[in-house]
């Protein structure tokens, strides 16, 4: 699970590696399935090669060996390769649609465009223009739309094409009628993604902040699978993603057959099999830090400022003030009647504080 490096065995390539299966498309087999062709070996550096400084220091043999402290990963490399855990990490989806956004940047400066200039409204000394999206209550139309277009720009500028056989949907279909082959050979529109999550989200009745557990439940799951979400597999996994964050996220989650109800075609044995892949894909871990969330939010924001999402602005009123208040004030409360919980909890036995167990039938 670790990312060290040492230099006491041969790395071995990834676990799920050789889980990958299922039909392959031309022209990418040797990035799915190639094993690394060697493995660069370090070598001491011969005394003649050393300065006479460094070989006059010590007089044990191999003193110049680097420690294997040293070997280990730089925290930064680290972070880079896991931003769905680590809040200073750069998200995935907002890096993929950096070429896009700046392309759209120089085609308006050529074309002399500003998009967005004559509609956006700016807050002045007099009035505040807000949004009712905020990280304890996100927009959920808004947030969805912002999702929906994150994993567009996966799908769009993947590295590969790897990917694994539980997701592959030509392989576990989720409609029994015959899907073209032509379908799997091209990219989803953004429009198509956004009517297949909102679909599910409306349907189970999901909230906003699902939507953001979805996006980091599905990065996490690229890194650790290292896998790419492309047109074969891109339903599966979201599907998959979503049925987690609603069980984690939400106190009243939705059950496996009630997604079969939703999508008429698939089988419980079917949800409950990807669910475990899922788990053991992502190695249980299914923690989601405040800070990730937060980080996930305002990247999200970007991602549809930069595209042009619209937001529905209005002026700060006194009333929507008070409400905005009263929003930040239930959210503080809810903070700190879990951290007295949790300071309680130690000293039950002292204070005569006793709970009832919970019985499941």
């Amino acid at each position: 699970m670790g990312n060290a490096l040492t230099c006491c065995g041969k790395p071995e390539a990834s676990p799920h590696v050789g889980r990958r299966s299922g039909p392959a498309e031309p022209g990418y087999e040797s990035e799915v399935y190639a094993a690394a062709a060697g493995d660069a070996v370090a070598v001491a550096p011969s005394p003649a090669a050393l300065e006479p400084a460094e070989r006059d220091v010590g007089t044990g043999e191999g003193h110049h060996l680097q420690h294997i402290s040293d070997r280990e990963m730089p925290d930064e490399l680290a972070l880079e390769s896991n931003p769905s855990d680590h809040p200073r990490a750069s998200t995935i989806f907002l890096n993929k649609s950096q070429t896009d956004v700046r392309e759209k940047k120089k085609n308006n400066y050529v074309n002399h465009v500003s998009p967005g200039h004559l509609t956006k409204k700016y807050s002045s000394c007099s009035t505040i223009f807000l949004d009712d999206s905020t990280v304890s209550q996100p927009n959920l139309r808004t947030t969805v739309q912002c999702v929906t277009l994150a994993i567009y720009y996966h799908i769009k500028n993947r590295d590969a094409n790897r990917s694994l056989d539980i997701f592959d949907e030509r392989s576990h279909p989720l409609t029994r009628e015959t899907v073209p082959e032509e379908y799997f050979r091209h990219d989803p529109e953004h429009k198509f993604i956004y009517r297949f999550v909102r679909t599910l989200f409306s349907a189970a009745q999901l909230t906003a902040e699902c939507a953001i557990v979805t996006l980091v439940y599905l990065e996490r799951l690229l890194t650790y699978a290292e896998i790419d979400i492309c047109p074969t597999n891109w339903k599966r996994i979201v599907l998959g993603a979503v049925l987690l964050a609603s069980k984690v996220w939400d106190d009243q989650a939705v059950w496996n057959v009630d997604y079969c109800q939703i999508l008429k075609d698939i089988t419980v044995e079917d949800m409950n099999e990807m669910e475990r892949h899922f788990l053991e894909l992502l190695q249980f871990n299914i923690n989601v830090p405040a800070s990730v969330y937060a980080k996930y939010y305002f990247d999200l924001r970007s991602l549809a400022d930069d595209n042009d999402l619209p937001f529905v602005f209005a002026p700060l009123s006194r009333e929507r003030a008070q409400n905005l208040e009263a929003i930040s004030r239930l959210c503080e409360d809810k903070d700190l009647c879990r951290a007295a919980l949790r300071r309680s909890l130690s000293a039950d036995n002292f204070i005569g504080v006793q709970r009832s167990k919970a019985i499941l039938s």
